[in-house]
């Protein structure tokens, strides 16, 4: 197991990036957060729950309501995927390829 925890950030599981991508199983992962969980650091210790100050400030829009009336709120303890994605290969507009993670519609559908 890591030694870090799993980034809090809302939609962290759902930005496409590389480093993100799994490709075995053609999932949206989200990442890990910077810093370990035995870091001790007085200047930046919300690192040890998220993975950019972008995750930070997006589980901090989603929960100041919940936080300002005292409401709990659920600590991420497994890593959350978006499914449904695949690398393909594309050329531009110059004729060179490049490579990106699209969306993959897997539903069929019968008339």
């Amino acid at each position: 197991m890591s030694n870090k925890h799993f980034c809090q950030g809302p939609h962290c599981h759902e930005r496409v990036t590389q480093d993100r991508f799994l490709k075995s199983r053609g999932v949206i992962r989200g990442r890990y957060a910077i810093l370990p969980r035995d870091h001790d650091s007085e200047y930046y210790g919300r690192g040890k729950y998220f993975c950019s100050t972008g995750c930070e400030g997006a589980w901090l829009d989603e929960h100041m309501q919940s936080i300002e009336h005292g409401r709990p709120i659920e600590f991420i303890r497994h890593r959350r995927e978006s499914q449904g994605y695949e690398k393909v290969t594309e050329e531009n507009d110059w004729g060179r390829n490049y490579t990106c993670i699209k969306r993959v519609d897997n539903r069929t559908e019968i008339d």
